[in-house]
């Protein structure tokens, strides 16, 4: 029967500008400590980075190939990205006024951004000392109008364009480019000053502004000009059917290429000579239709997410992680043998993961550890455990998902290393990307029999990120859960022969496609109970909803009269406001100093909640194109620990915006107590904490 509410759907690209307004939301609010508000604008030019990197290089792609290649074609490509155009600018303007603010307030506190132009004579000499010494080795300038193949600038790098001519001749003009070497050098300079309470800082690129006559001295112009600008490219990577060509010759061919990618984005300061801006333009092959975003004087601001921290006094509600109190001072494997955990990151450590592995490497009865990797730490303790398992003569197999988008380099060098140590290493499944996170641990019983336990995770293993990231991670020995592991392992090492292994999983819902169908059977469950009449309700928590058929139940679902909450920090496609919904639908995302990551579902089954967490959002790549995991929990005290944290985020009216139709991004408000949902998690939690000791 053809559905009788045929409604519409939210762009996803701009239900993603409208996230990112949330954080630049962050970056205005002067409620926020100073250096993190600099670092929350550190982080919308980095996700501004990476989505025209990816999103918006897909959108040109389908605007230039149509339908003549299979791909899954977005309605009005073209009107999407005139749409991009005109947020991304005003987005920009809105960046450009909080940070005039900003360094208002940095001045306020005695903290100065110099420019080259308002050094004194210490300064001066210091910064010719500073370049002679550490940064001419750095500084190679192309003398671009000699070079007859423009070169293939960098992503994620920021230039210098320069612009000499001699005072006597104006017209006579030469242009240069110079590569700001911030990956080896870094960005902010801390200068000397007489005055012991002010602090003054200097970008490494006016450091080099400075020195342009000492640089170009050779041609003996006396007039310089210079800007800063930018180049961002696409990134995705095209991994050819060509069954020839492992998928390390594919990565490594792709990541070759993507430095010579199409360009999809300039982004070049205002006051940029007109002369060497058009220049530019025509020889980097943009056109007016391509995004040239004029800005300010400063580019690449991800960079300021490392702006010097220890000129600061003030404080944040950021308080150090906590042992999980049925953990502390005990063996991990001990604990997860007799009862369920359930770890709270970053509230809690984010050690017992470690532990966990590093106590199977050493212990004698461990067969095996199997576990899935997606984004690593760049020293990963993960790895290490795993290799000194290998060492210990345990049999370890990783999963390592090398397609992690801009983590494929670092994903190629672990690979080697764990293979040179005798790990086992799974790489490949293809067209499918594994996303899942699980570990089973096989071990020995003093009757020679063997049981499993490990973890099932929301968020990577990646103890770097999960001190920001907000997840959760069930340890467990049950044996349901770790047989239906051990056998998505199974699948795993045996992809095209096990297929059929994820079907007859009984307790962990694995995608691709089978999660999806559990979900829908699971909202239409509700869905009769309301049109019964009675009870119904659903609280969805997760990174992203997108997924078409899914925001179309949830539609029928609002239409019945089930209860919906929703959480969703980032995407959110669907309307949430309609006349034929029969009650309102709360939809919220929460944007604070930590990242909202994990993904949680409840659904009210006849009072007797189900609920899961899982490392899949409600997209159509999590629930069609990868490996996922979705796991119920069972233990009612864990249960209702998850409860009562989704709980206290939907009393969030601090932090929590409303999700509407409009994406208006309104916080919400209300005449109860106030609530930020981050610190009265911890609380809980640590209160929790003291009162198991």
């Amino acid at each position: 029967m053809a559905n009788p509410y045929k409604a519409k759907f939210i762009t996803r690209d701009i239900s993603w500008l409208s996230f990112n307004a949330r954080v630049l939301q962050e970056a205005a609010d002067s409620t926020v400590p100073l250096r993190e508000r600099i670092r929350f604008l550190g982080i919308f030019s980095n996700n501004l980075d990476e989505f025209f990197r990816v999103r918006v290089a897909t959108l040109k792609r389908m605007v230039q190939l149509g339908n003549k290649n299979n791909i899954h074609l977005e309605n009005n490509p073209q009107e999407i990205l005139d749409e991009i155009q005109m947020i991304v600018l005003n987005q920009q303007g809105e960046f450009a006024r909080i940070w005039n603010d900003i360094t208002e307030e940095l001045k306020s506190k005695q903290i100065f951004l110099l420019t080259e132009k308002e050094l004194n004579d210490a300064q001066q000499k210091f910064i010719r000392d500073h370049y002679e010494e550490v940064v001419s080795t750095e500084v190679i300038p192309l003398m671009i109008e000699n070079i007859v193949s423009f070169p293939a600038l960098r992503d994620k790098s920021i230039y210098l364009g320069v612009v000499m001519w001699q005072k006597d001749n104006t017209l006579k003009r030469k242009y240069a480019l110079i590569e700001i070497p911030t990956k080896t050098l870094g960005r902010f300079i801390i200068l000397p000053n007489e005055n012991a309470e002010a602090h003054h800082i200097i970008l490494l690129e006016d450091i080099i502004r400075y020195n342009l006559p000492s640089i170009f001295s050779y041609f003996g112009y006396d007039q310089y000009q210079s800007a800063i600008f930018k180049v961002t490219r696409d990134a995705e990577i095209d991994i050819e059917d060509d069954i020839a060509t492992g998928i390390i010759q594919k990565l490594e061919k792709g990541i070759k290429n993507r430095k010579k990618a199409k360009p999809v984005r300039f982004v070049y300061d205002l006051e940029m000579d007109a002369g060497l801006l058009e220049y530019l333009i025509r020889r980097m092959n943009f056109t007016k239709r391509d995004n040239l975003i004029p800005g300010g004087r400063i580019h690449n601001f991800r960079d300021f997410m490392n702006f010097p921290s220890s000129i600061f006094n003030e404080t944040t509600h950021r308080s150090k992680p906590f042992d999980h109190p049925q953990i502390d001072s005990k063996r991990v494997s001990d604990v997860v043998l007799e009862k369920d955990i359930l770890l709270n990151f970053p509230y809690h450590t984010f050690t017992p993961i470690i532990d966990l592995i590093r106590e199977a490497a050493f212990d004698p009865d461990v067969i095996s550890i199997k576990i899935t990797c997606y984004r690593l730490a760049a020293q990963s303790k993960i790895i290490n455990a795993l290799i000194n398992a290998v060492r210990n003569g345990k049999e370890v197999t990783v999963m390592l998902e090398l397609r992690a988008r801009f983590d494929e380099v670092a994903n190629i060098e672990w690979k080697n290393r764990l293979e040179e140590e005798g790990a086992k290493v799974l790489v490949e499944i293809p067209n499918t990307k594994v996303h899942s996170k699980i570990c089973v641990i096989k071990k020995k019983t003093k009757e020679n029999k063997w049981f499993f336990y490990g973890f099932i995770s929301t968020g990577n293993l990646n103890e770097q990120t999960a001190t920001v990231y907000a997840d959760h991670c069930l340890l467990t020995a049950n044996q349901k859960i770790m047989d239906d592991i051990n056998k998505m392992f199974a699948f795993l090492e045996q992809p095209k022969t096990r297929h059929h292994l994820l079907k007859y999983l009984k307790h962990i819902i694995p995608s691709p496609h089978i999660v999806k169908k559990e979900m829908l059977q699971l909202i239409d469950a509700e869905i009769k109970q309301a049109q019964k009449r009675k009870p119904a309700s659903i609280i969805l928590k997760m990174n992203s909803l997108s997924d078409q058929e899914m925001i179309q139940k949830l539609y029928e679902a609002a239409r019945a009269g089930v209860q919906l909450k929703l959480i969703i920090r980032g995407i959110c496609c669907m309307l949430t406001e309609h006349h034929k919904f029969e009650l309102h639908v709360k939809a919220i995302s929460i944007v604070d100093e930590y990242l909202e990551h994990a993904r949680v579902w409840v659904f009210h089954n006849k009072g007797k909640e189900k609920i899961f967490i899982s490392s899949a959002d409600w997209m159509r790549r999590n629930l069609e194109h990868r490996v996922e995991a979705t796991c119920p929990i069972w233990n009612d005290v864990l249960k209702k620990e998850l409860l009562d944290i989704l709980d206290i985020q939907l009393q969030d009216n601090v932090k929590a915006r409303k999700l509407d139709n409009e994406l208006s991004n309104e916080y919400v408000q209300n005449n109860k107590p106030k609530v930020r949902s981050q610190i009265e998690i911890y609380k809980y939690l640590f209160n929790k904490t003291r009162q198991e000791q």
